[in-house]
């Protein structure tokens, strides 16, 4: 067996040198690791978090019932119908104008589109206010499956609209690829 001879002086201070080396570059690398550490919120990750919640949010809000705007000037059918209503583009027709959502696309004379309106049948504000709404509707199909574009368009009609004036409008929606249509009514109470 071997046995370790005692260090002389010098060996003893230069294995000293050695661990306070070694100490300091240690110590040195944990200052570094703590310098690395956050010790506050990352908000690149916030953000990224409020986005996918915002998009959540702006989903659920789209994907649910259809919104229907109440009027004075409408008064629709009354029905016994238990089918909901769904969002689609909804087309509202009042003894004073006629509406694509909230949006005034022609304003009637005396319960009439006017004439310089027309195009043979086809209603030239509504028209063009529906090719607007189908081009979005196709974009949004295009870019997301679970939304496809179903051809549908509610009808939000007041009872004394005259057979014709529906039928024109109906039409200019035909020709926009709005061919199932929907009309909204008010649900008879139950006796």
């Amino acid at each position: 067996m071997s046995e370790t001879a005692p260090l002389s002086a010098e060996e003893a201070e230069q294995l000293a040198r050695m661990r306070y080396r070694r100490a300091l570059t240690r110590k040195k690398r944990k200052e570094r690791e703590a310098a690395s550490e956050v010790k506050e919120l990352n908000i690149t990750a916030m953000m990224d978090m409020m986005t996918i919640i915002l998009v959540f949010l702006l989903k659920s809000f789209a994907s649910s019932s259809a919104a229907i705007t109440a009027s004075e000037d409408v008064r629709p059918p009354v029905s016994s119908t238990r089918a909901t209503p769904k969002d689609t583009v909804a087309i509202t027709i009042t003894p004073k104008n006629i509406l694509v959502g909230d949006r005034e696309v022609v304003r009637l004379k005396d319960g009439r589109i006017p004439e310089a309106q027309l195009q043979g049948r086809l209603v030239m504000g509504l028209d063009a206010q529906l090719k607007k709404e189908v081009q979005k509707l196709k974009f949004i199909a295009d870019r997301n499956p679970a939304a496809p574009f179903t051809h549908e368009l509610s009808v939000i009609a007041d009872k004394m609209v005259p057979y014709d004036l529906l039928l024109t409008v109906l039409y200019t929606a035909g020709e926009n690829e709005l061919q199932n249509y929907r009309f909204i009514v008010l649900q008879r109470d139950s006796e």
